[in-house]
């Protein structure tokens, strides 16, 4: 099992209005569609890749994290288990599915550093060896927008255009 790619890095904010604004309009980043959180969140496109801005009130290191899509998430989440490295504070302690389907492990390094690790669709995984994951619209509802939001962008515009 490795890596493959990069998905997207997620950043803290002070005023999450302002930090859009300086994305979107300085560095012209796209907005797009978001899954709704227990707290604010936007997520903005640049290329094939995305920039997840949030706003909290704790340490910006307890949430700053960086993803990664593996090329086979249940050797991962199998290995991640027997090293013990499986985040299981606060709202990291579930594996979620998305609105669009896919994955989000949560890990800590041996720096303690959050890292993400991500897969496009829950329907391929053995629910007998990924025994803790749960749909995130069953803790948190959805509004329309989060409906549509996606990690795999590049997936979702192949799905479109067929």
């Amino acid at each position: 099992m490795r890596a493959v790619n990069f998905n997207h890095v997620s950043i803290s904010a002070r005023d999450l209005d302002e930090s859009l604004r300086f994305y979107t309009e300085l560095l012209g980043l796209e907005r797009i569609p978001s899954p709704d959180f227990r707290h604010r969140v936007e997520w903005l496109r640049l290329g094939d890749f995305q920039l997840h801005l949030f706003q909290r009130e704790t340490p910006a290191p307890e949430f700053h994290h960086v993803a990664f899509t593996v090329d086979d998430f249940e050797a991962f989440y199998v290995r991640a288990r027997e090293l013990g490295i499986v985040e299981d504070r606060a709202w990291f302690r579930h594996i979620y599915e998305l609105p669009d389907g896919s994955v989000q492990l949560y890990i800590r390094d041996p720096a303690g550093n959050l890292v993400e690790i991500d897969w496009p669709d829950a329907s391929t995984l053995d629910r007998s060896v990924v025994t803790d994951l749960r749909r995130l619209a069953d803790d948190v509802p959805q509004s329309e927008e989060a409906l549509r939001s996606t990690l795999f962008l590049a997936a979702r515009e192949r799905e479109a255009v067929a």
